[in-house]
């Protein structure tokens, strides 16, 4: 028998910012719902209820609490990062390099302290509550080539209901010695996380060659040969950040069309395969990622910060061909966790690439696209009955100026491009994860 529908036991009023549909693919106007008023409720963590107060409140039973943020307040699905490495957390602000010497002289060194199961711990600690505190209920995380780095992240975001993506990096060339595995323990580090950890409550494995230069072709053949025995998980990596980068690759894979073709060749372009940057993908490659399901991260704190590039999102988007993107922090190079920050940084990459991003498609990246990027818009980035109930609440007048700019404010564009603009962490009011409240800003 199909069973019964959940109940609502719990649920928040205010202003409420969902999407529909894609911008990009048509436009702002036809996907974007916002209710000035509305209520959403959930139970056993899904969303029940969403609607114009008025409406929704009759619809729920007495028992139900109603929370208000008020007007003040803006409730969105909640954001998500779609590549971050949770390692580099220790190392975030870590002065002058570029990519290669920057991984040599700060990313390596510190990995190493990560073969600790105890400050592995520490740390998926440390990065875990960042996320909560900025909105981020869904992330797709670098771990390090140590499995118990793994485990450590997981076991924290399983206790806090999170749905979270991760992986054991693969890296079994240029790097340290004591960071490399081989092709068969790779495999077999990463097959045992899959039984371990995947589809494990809300926990998904993504299988993780860290880039093309740190692997081999056999190794990237066995990370495509472990993805065919568990086509469900992810695949996650580097592709096109830096010019030396792709000269590099090009170097040692002289067989290859292009970069993006050393990863095709061992099956690796397919759908929930989440490529960071791709600044410098050319048109063949982005018509191979359209064409296999691939979809890019787009990180630009990071890009700006180690000086690689800036991604051209609309021509990745573009309508005759377009290429699923998600935002992604790319912490430690990347230089915030806050999502507002990072679109910030979104907006003036579109600048420098001819074309404005509006705070609609931005908002939309934040949160519907970057689930569509990674296959779940079923399940989280948009509010709607039958949604996972990863919600936040941001405040539209969390500091001084915000609050003194958003008089000025005549629409919601508007108060969302001032967000986006001048918001950081404090925005955050309330983070909900599966219908429970995981952070709450502390009232001054």
């Amino acid at each position: 028998m199909p069973s019964s529908p959940p109940v609502p036991d719990n649920a928040i009023r205010g202003p409420v910012l969902t999407f529909t549909g894609d911008p990009f693919a048509s436009s702002v106007e036809e996907t974007m719902r916002y209710e000035s008023d509305a209520i959403v409720a959930f139970g056993d963590g899904v969303i029940t209820h969403f609607g114009p107060a008025e409406q929704i409140q009759s619809q729920l039973p007495e028992t139900v609490n109603v929370r208000n943020f008020g007007a003040d307040a803006l409730i969105t699905a909640g954001f998500l990062d779609s590549h971050v490495h949770f390692p580099q957390t220790p190392m975030i602000a870590a002065f002058g390099e570029q990519l290669l010497d920057w991984l040599n002289r700060y990313t390596f060194p510190t990995e190493r302290k990560y073969a600790d199961k105890a400050f592995a711990a520490s740390v998926a600690k440390v990065f875990l509550n960042e996320c909560l505190k900025n909105g981020i209920t869904t992330s797709c995380v670098y771990c390090t080539v140590f499995p118990q780095s793994v485990d450590a992240l997981f076991q924290e975001a399983e206790r806090l209901g999170m749905r979270m993506a991760a992986g054991k990096v693969l890296m079994n060339r240029n790097a340290p010695h004591d960071l490399l595995d081989t092709t068969q323990s790779g495999y077999d580090d990463s097959k045992a996380l899959i039984n371990k950890w995947h589809n494990r409550g809300r926990l998904m494995y993504a299988i993780t060659p860290r880039f093309a230069p740190t692997s081999t072709a056999d190794q990237l053949d066995s990370a495509g040969a472990l993805w065919d025995e568990f086509p469900d998980c992810y695949m996650q990596t580097h592709v096109s950040e830096n010019m030396d980068e792709v000269a590099w690759v090009k170097e040692l894979f002289p067989d290859r069309k292009g970069y993006l073709d050393v990863y095709d060749h061992s099956k690796l372009c397919r759908p929930r395969a989440v490529f960071g940057h791709g600044i410098h993908l050319t048109e063949d490659e982005l018509c191979c990622m359209h064409h296999t399901g691939s979809a890019i991260s787009h990180c630009p704190t990071s890009n700006f910060f180690l000086g690689s590039g800036y991604l051209d999102v609309y021509r990745a988007k573009d309508p005759r061909r377009p290429v699923r993107v998600g935002i992604g922090t790319d912490l430690g190079a990347g230089t915030s966790f806050s999502i507002l920050a990072t679109l910030n940084e979104a907006y003036k990459a579109a600048q420098l690439n001819g074309k404005a991003l509006t705070a609609g498609h931005a908002f939309y990246v934040a949160t519907r696209g970057t689930a569509h990027a990674m296959y779940i818009d079923d399940k989280v980035g948009s509010i709607a009955p039958g949604m996972e109930a990863d919600l936040v609440v941001l405040n539209m007048k969390s500091t001084p100026l915000i609050d003194y700019r958003m008089q000025f404010a005549d629409s919601i564009h508007e108060a969302l491009f001032v967000q986006m603009t001048l918001g950081d962490d404090r925005a955050i009011q309330a983070t909900y994860i599966a219908g429970k409240l995981q952070y709450q800003q502390a009232s001054i």
